[in-house]
């Protein structure tokens, strides 16, 4: 480095020490160490004290909650999961290293790791320790947008004064609490805005630090994969290859108008990531889209009344889950994934906005049976979207009186289960 360019700022993930090459009194420490604690995890950056948005995601959320209560599991292979016949909801690194992947069958999962311990999804557990990291990212910052149960966007910009520390320091004393206090590690994605932001917390798990600043964006990613922008999924990443763009470099290439007329809208956000350029803040209101619960089964299953059976208790998982979060679902999700894993989804617009499990399950078997035709299946789910306030649900109807009866009578159901517990009162097709 010459005397012109500028030094990188430094800072200590175990002991939060921030230096400057240039301007560090005392000895040195040994190369790529801590001058204060000796420790190698040191991140460097000429602006790593000048960023403030923040992507945090927890590394193999699911599996490290899991080996967190049981300290037997920290070096075995874990996989998260609906048993043989379904699919990996979570898998910890080891199991990464022999090839395991989210979302695999997991009869695959298994013959690429067959020492693998299984664990059936706990979401209850995981949903508290979720809870508890998103209260103590709110604790420094009110700017906390979630995306997942285990990962969120924060917005530190303006922060220094109320942390005493740059948002960079912030961010690694947060993750350092977390590990703490939760016991489950996290990796951070720190840069000027939430695309680029997303992009570096992949780039070193777990517990990982990346930081991607304005001076090199463009040039990081000029040779990376279209796959990497925020909405290219398999079906875009074809036609983009197909026209032969694989890189993001090569979009810069194209006529923005061009961009468009062949993307739609998907052009434009095409031309600004490629650029580095997201203009989307970090939204602490930003709405939940859908709410849905679904299930893998042992055997696949083609019969009807099997299928609607497995329906019903899905649509009382997604009504509690709407009651809770004091939304109501304008329209219901019907999901089916058959033997050749092949997903089929259907949906339907409701005529009134509804909370109900009765009224999600008559629709939801009204999609179902237009698609059990004999086809083997081996997922199911429903869900339901479009949706709004609590208020503006099961309002009373004289046109449909029986809708009505069903709203009344699961409020009555509703007031039991909350004095004596949820299996208190069931309906018959429950048992």
């Amino acid at each position: 480095m010459t005397d012109n360019e500028e030094q990188p700022d430094s800072l200590c993930r175990d002991c939060l020490h921030v230096w400057n090459a240039a301007q560090e009194e005392g000895p040195p420490g040994a190369a790529g160490t801590c001058p204060a604690c000796r420790s190698r995890r040191i991140k460097s950056h000429p602006e790593l004290h000048r960023l403030g948005i923040a992507h945090i995601d927890c590394d193999a959320f699911y599996a490290s909650v899991e080996k967190r209560d049981d300290p037997s599991l920290r070096d075995k292979p874990v996989i998260v999961g609906g048993g043989r016949r379904g699919v990996v909801s979570a898998a910890c690194y080891v199991a990464r290293m022999y090839g395991v992947r989210s979302a695999m069958p997991m009869f695959k999962a298994l013959q690429s790791c067959p020492d693998a311990v299984v664990i059936r999804p706990n979401m209850e557990k995981y949903a508290a320790a979720g809870r508890q990291i998103r209260a103590m990212m709110r604790e420094v910052t009110p700017l906390v947008q979630p995306i997942s149960i285990d990962e969120a966007f924060l917005d530190l910009t303006g922060t220094e004064s109320a942390h005493r520390s740059s948002p960079a320091t912030t961010l690694a004393r947060l993750v350092l609490r977390i590990e703490t206090e939760i016991g489950v590690t996290a990796s951070i994605g720190l840069s000027y805005n939430k695309f680029l932001a997303k992009v570096a917390s992949d780039l070193d798990k777990p517990r990982g630090f990346a930081v991607i600043g304005n001076a090199e964006a463009v040039d990081f990613l000029s040779d990376k994969p279209v796959k990497m922008i925020w909405g290219v999924g398999k079906a875009l990443e074809r036609k983009l290859h197909q026209d032969g763009i694989a890189t993001i470099g090569q979009i810069r290439d194209v006529d923005p108008k061009s961009l468009m007329r062949r993307y739609g809208s998907m052009g434009e956000r095409l031309y600004n990531f490629s650029r580095g350029i997201d203009n989307r803040r970090v939204d602490p209101d930003s709405e939940t889209k859908s709410i849905s619960a679904e299930t893998t089964f042992e055997e696949d299953i083609a019969d009807f009344q099997a299928l609607a059976q497995i329906l019903w208790p899905l649509c009382e998982t997604v009504s509690r889950r709407l009651k809770k979060a004091e939304l109501s679902a304008g329209s219901v999700h019907l999901k089916l994934r058959t033997a050749d894993f092949k997903i089929l989804t259907r949906s339907r617009k409701l005529g009134n906005p509804t909370q109900m499990a009765e009224i999600l399950f008559r629709q939801g078997l009204d999609l179902l049976e237009k698609e059990a035709d004999g086809r083997q299946y081996r997922l199911l789910g429903i869900g339901g979207a479009d949706l709004g306030a609590a208020d503006e649900a099961d309002i009373p109807d004289l046109a449909d009186p029986d809708r009505d009866k069903a709203a009344k009578l699961e409020r009555v159901m509703d007031e039991i289960r909350e004095k004596l517990g949820r299996k208190a009162v069931q309906k018959g097709r429950s048992l």
